[in-house]
């Protein structure tokens, strides 16, 4: 079995482009089950197919059917590379904020709500144990910058001091309630938290006094447009931070006067200032996760070459035990002890034959040659032709 993964991620794609294919956990799994064995990730940042195959090119070709309109922003990893992708991503190294905790536990959900064969299962729990691994072994998660605290630290590079300043939540899920955290721990006042489904009159109302608006919802379309805020907000001066993905807040929204929109995207300036600091513990946790792919690695190639290590020492030993019965005539005259050291000896023959095969196959098994080994084995012994 092949792994194939194809994706995309804010690496490669600005967010209009990434809301296009940002899927809840009913389209996630929709999605994994049209696939096969699969396992959807799609988070702010990534939207990423991880499907397990015998065919890796047909598989990669229905994944990119699934993102076809990202097409050009694709990025396609196979086997090792894709293992190696998947436990960087659980460990927070290919996050916008590198070291944030949140996606271990979006790794862990998607994995839930996908459809795993026995390879796509172990390569996930297998990235789960190195995120938690990286996480306990290094500090890159000590005093954790997150898109929230990055948020309200935008916030106060444009109004200084955020004492008194009142600001507008639009969501009530678990970004909007970090996001109210870290302004509160500043000194901003949270005036109003809101939802999509909040009277606009309210939300209008408030906006009139707001000085910074926090919007992370999971609605399908603008929770707010230019023509609402430039009405509602009476000139003040105006921050509007965008978390969602799909955005929440209109583009346009930027182009009013003494408006200030910054999507997901724009906080990557801010996330950067924070890299300093961790550079040293995400090398550590590099390593770490190198490591733990390549066991994973290890394990894959191994697949291949243990059915033949098995089949030669089945082979061997079969043969053994014709030959034993074939000389039962002699083999009779002999007492019990002796016919122990006929079997020890026996066995032992057997068993030194094939030590160094065996572990010259084992070292193989890591090597891209390892599959060439494995069949070579098959054909010099015959092996598996009876049942063809």
């Amino acid at each position: 079995m092949r792994l194939v993964l194809v994706g995309t991620s804010h690496h490669h794609a600005p967010v209009e482009l990434r809301e296009r294919v940002a899927f809840d956990r009913d389209a996630s799994r929709a999605i994994a089950e049209q696939l096969g064995s699969a396992v959807c990730l799609s988070t702010c940042n990534r939207t990423e197919l991880y499907v397990e195959a015998e065919d890796a090119d047909e598989a990669e070709r229905l994944a990119v059917e699934v993102l076809d309109e990202l097409e050009p922003t694709l990025y396609r990893l196979r086997d090792h590379a894709a293992a190696l992708h998947l436990f960087r991503v659980a460990a927070g190294l290919d996050s916008l904020v590198p070291g944030e905790g949140e996606i271990l536990g979006q790794v862990r959900a998607a994995h839930d709500a996908g459809t795993p064969g026995p390879l796509l299962d172990r390569v996930f729990r297998h990235a789960l144990h190195a995120g938690r691994k990286v996480r306990a072994q290094t500090a890159i998660g000590e005093s954790p910058a997150s898109v929230s605290s990055a948020a309200a630290a935008l916030a106060e590079q444009v109004f200084g001091d955020l004492a008194g300043c009142r600001v507008v939540l639009v969501g009530a899920g678990k970004v909007s309630g970090q996001a109210a955290r870290n302004l509160r721990s500043r000194g901003a006042v949270v005036a109003l938290a809101a939802n999509s489904k909040t009277d606009r009159g309210q939300l209008e109302a408030e906006l009139a006094h707001a000085d910074v608006v926090v919007s992370s919802t999971s609605a399908p379309g603008y929770v707010l447009d230019a023509p609402t805020v430039e009405r509602a907000r009476r000139g003040r001066r105006l921050l509007l931070i965008d978390l969602a993905v799909p955005r929440d807040l209109d583009p346009a929204i930027h182009e009013l006067d003494g408006c200030y929109l910054y999507d997901i995207d724009d906080l990557q300036a801010i996330v950067a200032e924070t890299l300093a600091g961790r550079r040293n513990e995400a090398e550590r946790a590099e390593a770490i996760v190198s490591a733990e792919a390549e066991k994973f690695h290890e394990w894959q190639a191994s697949l291949e070459i243990v059915p033949a290590i098995a089949s030669l020492r089945a082979l061997a030993e079969e043969i053994r035990e014709q030959e034993l019965a074939k000389a039962e005539g002699m083999l009779g005259r002999l007492d019990e002890s002796q016919r122990r050291a006929v079997e020890s000896i026996t066995a032992q023959i057997v068993n030194k034959l094939l030590h160094l095969p065996t572990v010259r196959l084992k070292q193989a098994a890591a090597a891209a040659d390892g599959v060439i080994y494995a069949d070579a084995v098959r054909h010099l012994f015959g092996l598996g032709e009876d049942e063809r």
